[in-house]
């Protein structure tokens, strides 16, 4: 993603547009609640997914308060339904998740939270929250948003999570519903537009390449890993045409100065 620089402090009052900016806190604020409200309602296809998968009400709802990212809930009971290794859909979970870290330290400079609060907001740094934040113009904003998101979020998923476990044994098989895909369509409905470079692009799409066609190879959560691999093979091959094409120019450039 490109880097962006910090967005200046706002000095407006409460209720008034950011500086300079014209976009007012309701704006900011209805834009989070709507992506707030429509993920958190997904909660309700994990809880399913898990019931289904066979972990408790517990541990359902223990995974969507404790570890809050809805890809990577998805990945855990995923591969554990498939009948994975419990230690290989914990670690592609995990890899899933990890992403979150990254998240974290663009958002801590956009944010500025005081240092006490930074541990209660860590728990918010998802895609979500995420997606809301970078855009905003100003830091008054950017608080509002990832606030307001996360807030939204964390209260309907777990409440929907809860929701969805105690009604599984009513809807029957839940796969047949189709329930497990509701969140990662979300998730790519989030990102996709996020990719705006070439090279974001095709990182992405190798990455779904090694995914389906490691699946009937691999067992499950594996996929999940070595799809990461996409990534570093980009950024090599990038950077070995960029090489060869500063190379060409170079050859042009001293072929020119001998003719002259």
């Amino acid at each position: 993603m490109a880097e962006q620089t910090a967005p200046p402090q706002s000095t407006g009052g409460p209720g008034t547009p950011g500086a300079g900016t014209g976009k007012p806190d309701a704006a900011v604020v209805r834009d989070a609640l709507g992506v707030g409200i429509a993920v958190g309602l997904s909660g309700f296809a994990f809880g399913v997914t898990s019931a289904g998968s066979g972990l408790t009400l517990l541990q359902t709802c223990a995974l969507s308060l404790l570890v809050f990212t809805g890809a990577s809930q998805f990945a855990l009971v995923g591969a554990l339904a498939a009948g994975g290794n419990p230690y290989t859909a914990a670690a592609g979970a995990f890899f899933l998740g990890i992403r979150n870290a990254f998240y974290g330290l663009r958002l801590s400079q956009l944010l500025s939270l005081p240092r006490a609060l930074r541990p209660f907001a860590a728990q918010w740094v998802i895609d979500e929250t995420t997606a809301v934040t970078l855009p905003q113009p100003t830091r008054r904003a950017a608080r509002i948003g990832f606030t307001v998101t996360g807030l939204t979020l964390y209260t309907l998923w777990n409440l929907t999570t809860l929701v969805g476990a105690l009604g599984a044994e009513a809807l029957g098989d839940t796969d047949a519903w189709g329930l497990d895909a509701a969140s990662p369509a979300v998730f790519l409905a989030l990102l996709a537009p996020m990719l705006k470079s070439t090279t974001e692009r095709v990182t992405a799409g190798l990455a779904v390449l090694l995914v389906l066609g490691l699946l009937p190879m691999l067992p499950a959560g594996v996929p999940v890993l070595v799809s990461a691999l996409a990534a570093p093979v980009v950024l090599v091959l990038k950077g070995r045409r960029g090489s060869g094409t500063d190379r060409t120019l170079t050859e042009g450039t001293t072929h020119t100065k001998d003719s002259r």
